[in-house]
């Protein structure tokens, strides 16, 4: 499909160049102006029965082309990039999976009102200081009242 893909690009450049030059190449008419490019004279010069020269019927063929091949350019992307990400949206969904990844721990497990949890296993480093010999914590220190 990829090769289809090319094929119509290539040929939607080569009907966009064609169709700058048709427009370049076409005369203006003597009564066209910015207020009848909007008014009725647009429309029929556009949808006029068989009026206009060969330009303008070319013209207005090769924008149809345009159109057309546009249509199918953008379904054949559609169906080419179906269920497939962009880089930048691998990366996005990578970086919230890293952040969600230690958020989903498993829960600790209720405690049961007939099982006795066993006691803290103690740390190697005590939270306060102890005394050698009694192994007593050691009073905080007060700060020295001065008067003056």
């Amino acid at each position: 499909m990829s090769f289809l893909v090319i094929i119509f690009t290539f040929l939607l450049v080569i009907n966009c160049a064609v169709l700058v030059l048709l427009i370049l190449v076409q005369l203006p008419k003597k009564d066209a102006g910015a207020g009848l490019a909007f008014g009725g004279g647009a429309a029929d010069a556009l949808f006029g029965a068989g009026s206009g020269n060969a330009l303008t019927k070319i013209t207005k063929w090769a924008t149809v082309a345009f159109i057309l091949l546009s249509i199918i350019l953008g379904s054949l992307e559609v169906k080419l990039n179906t269920g497939s990400q962009s880089e930048f949206e691998q990366g996005v969904e990578q970086q919230q999976q890293i952040q969600t990844a230690p958020r989903m721990q498993a829960p600790a497990p209720a405690p049961s009102s007939s099982s006795v949890t066993p006691p803290a296993a103690p740390s190697s480093a005590p939270a306060m200081p102890l005394l050698s010999s009694t192994n007593v914590p050691l009073p905080a220190a007060v700060p020295a009242a001065t008067n003056k």
